[in-house]
């Protein structure tokens, strides 16, 4: 089973309580509890509409476009609270709801979009008609959520996307070892930064040095790192070219139980393809009573001045269990991080195009925020040979797809039209997929069989997106350390200028399919490679010298 575990988003909705009961179910894993004393303190946000939302859209395009004469002239934050904070009225309205109610403890940011506030659970049902709050446990956890949806008065709606901090509860991790750990007789060695660093042509030489270059990883729900863990990996993996062992700045709250698998897969691969680089990493508590860990962390890029240039994230929910309202105003917050320089990457999933099971008719199921036309995904691939560094072909879980909510951006429309094109006879019914939706994956990288060091005990055996999305950011994290050393700007938003590109300076995975609906129709199959971009694993995995000449230039 692959080590991505994708956990979701929590969703809301505002005043449309029918549709909102239609998605909003409680797992059946999770035990319902009692109501919460109504003493009890809640944290809930409240995402305030914004002004200016498609002049930042069109921002991002300019910033972005290298044939853009703004390209890389990004704003600072100030600049982007300036474009999109709320306007007086909205802000006005949302204070004047909340302090009828008494809350006046609430905090903001520096864009003003947000406000985070301690209510008692009393107050939080009187605030939203139909909440009902619950603890549920599962395992040893224990959460707050609310049973039933809510509603907002409608002169408060029109000002609110929505209010986090009520619902979703994440699922049940999956088993973090890899398909092949029980199928595999033999010892194999496995994938270590040595041989990514030979894969994808990385030397030696191929470290950071520049002063003001950081990279960062964002970790949720209970999974921690263990700095013990990092030495040792870098102890027994990381000879051979100058590295560091120790991340300079964690965000947030470390735990003191045991180390997360997928944590601290995360760290030790972005450290060593982003080898000597200044590295965050973005951690929450996993036993948030009522707070979204995600929502936390896309708070705090709101909030924050100075940020890494290179965030990598492996987390994710099914589109069709989020309101589109939400996963539209998380769409804009990416925007608010591509137009400050940020490279946003985002696993692809492990779940290949998924499969929703709607009666007699199935339909693939995309993950977001990997279909967010504003980040760019990354998929996962294996060597031919496992044994060996040979050619890359698809790993079968990788995830990849079309959205059913955000339509296909210019950037890659070409791509995409060719590859509809050229395998038109072999591709899955139409009824499964929807051709003008936004196509995901950006590009790939191996992603089957590494070894992990967690709790001070070498794991091999590991594999997922988890691990194809570090790799790739560490490489985008070397170039921007390039251009830092010749006075350019950060890549930023990564995805205009990767589709210009066509491939260059990328190995094409043109073998392999991956996971689909088990059915008659398609029988277990999804999408599957071919020449140049594809929806498996976009245009490939990186040739990092031909990668590092291609976005040198300004």
């Amino acid at each position: 089973m692959p080590v991505t575990n994708l956990w979701p988003f929590f969703f809301k909705l505002i005043n449309f309580p029918n549709l909102y009961s239609s998605l909003h179910r409680i797992p059946q894993d999770w035990v319902h509890g009692d109501r919460v004393d109504p003493t009890e303190e809640l944290k809930l946000t409240f995402a305030l509409k914004q002004q200016n939302v498609h002049l930042l859209e069109e921002k991002l395009r300019l910033v972005s476009d290298p044939d853009s004469a703004q390209y890389g002239k990004y704003l600072s934050l100030e600049e982007v609270a300036s474009l999109v904070r709320p306007s007086d009225l909205t802000k006005k309205v949302v204070h004047h709801w909340l302090q009828s109610h008494g809350i006046k403890n609430c905090l903001t940011v520096r864009t003003q979009d947000f406000l985070q506030c301690t209510v008692t659970a009393e107050t939080a049902e009187r605030l939203l008609p139909g909440s009902r709050f619950h603890r549920y446990t599962r395992a040893g956890h224990s959460l707050v959520r609310s049973s039933g949806p809510y509603s907002v008065p409608d002169d408060v709606h029109e000002h609110l996307d929505f209010v986090g901090g009520l619902h979703r509860l994440p699922p049940k991790r999956l088993d973090l070892t890899s398909k092949h750990q029980q199928s595999m007789e033999g010892f194999h060695l496995g994938v270590t930064p040595d041989i990514l660093r030979t894969r994808y042509n990385l030397t030696s030489a191929d470290v950071g040095s520049a002063q003001n270059n950081s990279q960062a990883v964002a970790q949720f729900l209970e999974q921690f790192y263990h700095p013990a863990d990092l030495a040792e990996f870098m102890a027994m993996f990381g000879r051979g070219f100058q590295h560091r062992s120790e991340v300079d700045r964690v965000v947030g709250t470390q735990g003191g139980g045991k180390a997360g698998l997928e944590a601290s897969l995360d760290i030790e691969y972005i450290m060593s393809t982003g080898a000597n680089i200044s590295t965050w990493v973005f951690t929450n508590p996993g036993r948030h009573e009522s707070q979204e860990p995600f929502l936390q962390w896309m708070v705090l890029l709101s909030n924050m001045t100075d940020l890494p240039w290179v965030h990598t994230i492996s987390y994710g929910d099914d589109e069709d269990s989020l309101s589109t309202a939400y996963m539209m105003r998380i769409n804009t917050e990416f925007m608010k991080a591509g137009v400050r320089g940020i490279s946003l990457l985002f696993a692809s999933g492990d779940s290949g195009a998924g499969c929703r099971h709607l009666g007699k008719e199935n339909t693939f199921r995309p993950s977001f925020p990997a279909s967010s036309p504003y980040v760019t995904t990354v998929g996962g691939t294996a060597f031919k040979n496992p044994y060996k560094v040979t050619y890359e072909v698809t790993d079968s879980i990788s995830g990849g797809g079309f959205s059913n909510v955000f339509k296909m951006p210019d950037y890659q429309a070409a791509a995409v039209d060719s590859y509809l094109k050229t395998v038109a006879a072999s591709l899955p019914p139409q009824s499964y997929f929807n051709t003008s939706g936004r196509a995901y994956p950006d590009m790939a990288a191996l992603s089957d069989n590494y070894w992990v060091v967690s709790n001070r005990v070498p794991i091999p055996w590991v594999s997922g997106t988890s691990a194809s999305t570090p790799v790739v950011g560490g490489m985008l994290s070397l170039i921007n350390d390039q251009r830092f050393r010749k006075g350019l700007p950060a890549l930023g938003f990564l995805n205009p200028r990767l589709y210009k590109l066509k491939g260059k300076a990328l190995f094409d995975v043109t073998e392999g399919c991956h996971y689909g609906c088990l059915d008659e129709q398609v029988q277990g199959k999804g999408f599957c490679a071919a020449l140049s971009w594809d929806p498996v694993t976009g245009w490939g995995t990186p040739n990092y010298p031909e990668l590092l000449a291609a976005l040198l230039s300004d």
